[in-house]
């Protein structure tokens, strides 16, 4: 892909959502932190921006992942409640009584098994109640926004003001989860396993690492790509 240095990570990775990958591999942060630029994120991330920079131009098997930008933001948003809200759910139902028996099991001899306990109920809490505010309220009011625009009419105002009020809200949600996840995974040495560690260990710190990975890319399109554009969508029916 076409490198340029003005670039942020938030555009690079919106452009080619395979870029997704590779910066998934070097540990930038796309989602929460891709305002800033490639050099940036790598200073951040502690690798060589040379290196990133050459696993980004390498061709890069093709994506089945669709260009959201060009996608109604009805669709977008039922995407994401499909596969990304639905994939979390049932995750968290799943990861929290196996989080529960590795650290019954191993507790004692690691400790940072009860700090991912105690981060990831947290984690789940939060998001539980983040995701029914973005389907009960913020989904349906980007989805009559870009009806309404399609009939040339205008809404009603809605309880929150203006859409960028609950935006806001979601997108410091977001850099709060972030957070989390940074702190587990280096807790965790990188979701490594000891050389002690059963079945269900080694299952649970990939279960995680794949749990990251999703919510990255949910952040990443609420925060890159949909949020965005209802913004522009409300601020031109004004």
């Amino acid at each position: 892909m076409q490198l340029q240095a003005t670039q942020t990570v938030r555009e690079l990775v919106t452009a080619n959502p395979a870029a997704a990958r590779v910066f998934e591999k070097f540990g930038i942060d796309y989602c929460c932190g891709g305002n800033k630029s490639l050099t940036e994120a790598c200073l951040a991330a502690k690798v060589r921006a040379e290196d990133v920079a050459a696993a980004l131009e390498k061709p890069e098997p093709k994506c089945d992942e669709r260009d959201w930008r060009k996608a109604s933001l009805a669709e977008l948003a039922d995407y994401i409640v499909s596969k990304h809200h639905g994939f979390t759910r049932e995750e968290i139902q799943r990861l929290e009584p196996l989080i529960s028996k590795v650290v019954s099991a191993h507790g004692q001899n690691h400790q940072e098994l009860r700090q991912i306990q105690r981060f990831f109920g947290g984690l789940a809490e939060e998001m539980t109640m983040h995701m029914m505010k973005e389907e009960h309220m913020l989904f349906p009011y980007i989805k009559d926004l870009e009806e309404a625009a399609k009939r040339h009419s205008r809404l009603a105002p809605p309880m929150f003001g203006t859409v960028r009020n609950p935006v806001r809200m979601m997108m410091e949600e977001h850099d709060s989860s972030g957070q989390v996840l940074h702190k587990m995974r280096e807790i965790t040495n990188g979701y490594v396993t000891p050389n002690d560690a059963c079945v269900s260990y080694q299952t649970l710190y990939g279960a995680l690492e794949a749990f990251e990975q999703d919510l990255h890319q949910h952040i990443h399109l609420e925060n890159n790509i949909l949020f965005p554009r209802a913004v522009q969508l409300e601020a031109e029916a004004q």
